[in-house]
């Protein structure tokens, strides 16, 4: 096969290769852990997976249905995986604090953040960032993570030209912006094995025949995301005490697991945050990893209630249940399965 090779010299192209050698901006061989188990295996295939490392995914959804915990929950395990590792948060709802980043016990020092109030604010410094990473040899560069907090409530330069002269017209090219954006960075980020994450708004489709939600801001991050994860809440309650929500999240678009398919997680307000262990009682029992009698989980020779697992996990989730698990896993959201 040298006139492959051949060919790959001679069109002179950095992303070009046999695919024997590996598709530089395409594969993934590592992933960021989430915080949870069942949301791992929603975006992997896998409880031990999470958010590919080179890839774009999106979390959209309303209002506090959990989007910036994720992110920083995402952050903070992507830090904790290498001491030399860094974060670039491009933030334009100015909700993160100093005080928020270190409550989390993330390292701060390792944490930049970029407030940016138009699409095109952070087109400019996404590339230059980006452009001045590419440029480093690669054996020194440091691993780096993209969080884009939110799209949604970035506006153009054209907008706010408009609202400082009075006008009131929207600016329709926003879309085609945002799409220009992303088709420029996807390569970028996957070829720099620069994984990024983007907040946005969902909205209700008006006019459809079931309620259908959309994610905001044109086809350009729908489009460049590798994953698209669709986040809605309800309330959970400890009797008559509202104690957090269940997120429910759904795969909206997965290059990696299967579409459409929705799993729950639980959120706490207290320092408890996101439950780790939730949802996997549901997984282990439609795959006989766990027998359920009346209200109770089977154990060896004792019968009990879920509410008990999930207050004392590692008593119950041994290597071995994790394992059985993790097989379960991979056939409820894996492709193929």
């Amino acid at each position: 096969m040298n006139f492959l090779s051949d060919i790959v010299k001679e069109i002179d192209n950095e992303y070009a290769g046999l695919v024997s050698d590996g598709v530089a901006a395409g594969d993934t061989t590592s992933y960021i852990d989430t915080g949870s188990y069942i949301f791992n295996a929603l975006v992997s295939g896998s409880i031990y997976g999470g958010i590919p490392s080179n890839k774009i995914t999106a979390l959209a959804g309303e209002s506090s249905t959990g989007k910036t915990f994720y992110c920083l929950g995402i952050v903070k395990h992507f830090l904790d995986m290498d001491p030399d590792a860094g974060v670039i948060y491009f933030e334009s709802e100015s909700a993160i604090s100093k005080n928020m980043i270190e409550s989390r016990k993330i390292d701060s020092k390792r944490m930049v953040i970029v407030p940016v109030t138009t699409v095109q604010e952070f087109r400019q410094q996404a590339i230059k960032i980006i452009d001045k990473y590419l440029q480093m040899p690669e054996e020194s560069r440091q691993p780096m993570m993209f969080v884009l907090d939110s799209l949604g409530m970035l506006s153009t330069s054209k907008e706010i030209e408009d609202t400082e002269a009075g006008k009131e017209t929207r600016d329709m090219s926003r879309a085609q912006v945002v799409k220009s954006i992303f088709r420029v960075l996807t390569l970028k980020l996957g070829k720099a094995n620069v994984p990024m994450i983007v907040t946005n708004h969902t909205y209700d489709v008006i006019g459809s025949y079931v309620p259908t939600k959309e994610m905001g801001g044109g086809s350009g991050l729908k489009y460049a995301a590798s994953t698209i994860i669709y986040l809605s809440k309800k309330k959970e309650k400890d009797g008559k005490e509202i104690i957090g929500n269940i997120i429910k999240a759904k795969t909206a678009k997965s290059r990696l697991s299967k579409e459409n398919t929705v799993v729950e997680t639980r959120l706490f307000y207290d320092e408890r945050g996101l439950d780790r262990y939730f949802g996997l009682l549901e997984l282990g029992e439609k795959y006989g990893v766990f027998q359920r009698v009346g209200n109770r989980i089977k154990f060896g020779e004792s019968s009990v209630y879920p509410k008990s697992i999930l207050s004392d996990p590692e008593k119950y989730f041994t290597p071995e249940v994790m394992m059985k698990l993790d097989k379960a896993a991979e056939q409820e959201f894996s492709y193929g399965s």
